[in-house]
């Protein structure tokens, strides 16, 4: 059920807020043992809220789950890390929580994620592994996999989630649903435990775009507690949803479609296309030249941002500290040994190496310059075509487990969706049927619907048809 039926229902009378947030916590009891998707929720909590119930508002009594990375106040923020597992509960909202009660949604649930939002499968979790609902052998996608696989599997009606190199479209594709990556600025990451604080951009995972838009309209706009917060004004996104794309012009890159897309991956993406071009738009090949130096550019200034976010989980001002230091650089040193993870360790590793004297120039001052042409080949790009159509991920959900100890394979998978990240670009994954792949059937695949900055309503406009597709 999308929240668009949920809230007809609510006018119809045929349920109440406080019936469903019960509905679904029996579900999430009884359903998601082996899914996994959630951390915790607060049941009590929830029905409290509902208490608060004003019809007139958008979101009246809509509940949404939370990453575990977005901070609420008396919920635990885990960022699905041991260090902060035990002894941190939030003492504040993030801003996207307090815009979604103002609009009287009811934040409900805490999903899992890769630790810190590090990954592309949510096995990084250092808390419990979460399956693909649509194939319990296959991974989420990550690092909002817990979020995707909740509304998937049922247990959710929408969520929120985080995306830095693709963490909600990525998921959104494996687990067949819609997840959007608004542009840099357009949400407030106030309250968002940041990973890269220039790429990190919080977005909804949803059933259908028009929930999506919904969601996009409650938590956009101007914070000034944001420094990086754009103050523009934001559009009614569902006035031009229906527009349809007769007369628009869609970009296809040519180094999207290359080698290294599964066949059932490409052919569904092309059938989109096709259906597109059939209600009236305008196919345009294109090119991003500067493609294939995106994941690259990524795992230099992503990393280097991480090294420096994370240096604040101590053992002192945040997370578990070790008992049995000698001084206060072994307690740094046992604390975050002891409860980071192997690929947040791995990634505060490199960071730093490209920080440090002797390398900044070669690789993190380099890599900038690498990011600012890719900016450019979408600037170019966009001022011949309304939006841009790639696939999201190369290929399906892969089993659980297929790339360990080889994480560069994980890092590839997010070749498609990196660019939007690093040009701070909007871009949303939709789903478009379903192949097979590596012994498994019917697994979802998502397109890529890319817009220019602050484009969210040709964007959602361009999905809308792509879902009625």
């Amino acid at each position: 059920m999308t929240l668009t039926s949920l809230r007809q229902q609510y006018q119809d009378g045929t349920t109440t807020p406080a019936e469903v947030i019960k509905t679904l916590g029996e579900k999430i009891s009884t359903e998601d043992t082996e899914v996994k998707a959630y951390l915790s929720h607060d049941l009590d909590q929830a029905l409290k809220d509902t208490e608060d119930y004003d019809a007139s508002l958008p979101l009246a009594g809509l509940p949404i789950a939370i990453k575990d990375n977005i901070n609420t106040f008396g919920a635990p923020c885990t960022c699905a890390s041991r260090i902060l597992e035990k002894n941190y509960t939030s003492p504040y909202n993030a801003t996207v929580i307090d815009k979604l009660k103002s609009a009287g949604a009811i934040p409900f649930g805490r999903t899992n994620m890769d630790e810190f939002a590090m990954g592309s499968a949510t096995e990084n979790s250092a808390l419990q592994l979460t399956r693909n609902p649509r194939n319990l052998e296959r991974i989420t996608g990550g690092s909002s996999g817990g979020s995707a696989a909740s509304v998937a599997a049922g247990t959710a009606f929408a969520a929120l989630g985080s995306d830095t190199g693709g963490s909600i479209r990525q998921p959104a594709s494996h687990c067949g649903i819609v997840g959007l990556k608004p542009t840099y600025g357009r949400v407030s990451r106030f309250g968002l435990v940041a990973f890269a604080s220039s790429l990190d951009q919080i977005g909804p995972l949803t059933n259908s775009v028009d929930d999506a838009a919904m969601i996009l309209q409650a938590i956009a706009g101007y914070d000034s507690r944001d420094t990086t917060s754009l103050d523009v004004p934001v559009p009614d996104y569902s006035a031009t949803i229906n527009d349809g794309v007769k007369g628009l012009k869609i970009g296809i890159p040519a180094e999207y479609f290359g080698e290294g897309i599964h066949e059932g991956v490409r052919k569904n993406v092309e059938e989109c296309v096709q259906r597109l071009k059939d209600q009236g738009a305008t196919i345009v090949p294109i090119s991003l030249p500067h493609t294939e130096h995106s994941v690259a550019t990524y795992y230099v200034i992503a990393p280097a941002e991480a090294s420096s976010n994370l240096s604040r989980f101590d053992g002192i001002r945040y997370g578990n500290r070790a008992t049995n230091a000698t001084d206060i650089v072994d307690l740094y040193h046992q604390s975050r040994e002891q409860s980071l993870g192997p690929e947040v360790k791995r990634r505060i590793i490199l960071g730093t190496y490209v920080l440090s004297s002797g390398y900044y120039d070669a690789y993190y001052s380099r890599a900038q310059k690498v990011r600012q042409l890719i900016t450019r080949d979408f600037k170019k790009a966009f001022t011949k075509v309304d939006v841009i159509i790639s696939p999201v991920s190369p290929t399906p959900a892969r089993k659980i487990g297929a790339c360990e100890g080889d994480p560069l394979q994980d890092y590839l998978a997010d070749i498609f969706t990196i660019p939007a990240n690093l040009a701070g670009i909007p871009a949303i994954s939709v789903p478009c049927g379903t192949t097979s792949f590596d012994g498994a059937d019917d697994l979802p695949v998502g397109v890529q619907i890319l817009a220019p900055h602050l484009g969210e309503q040709m964007l959602l406009r361009v999905a809308k048809a792509a879902e009625q597709a």
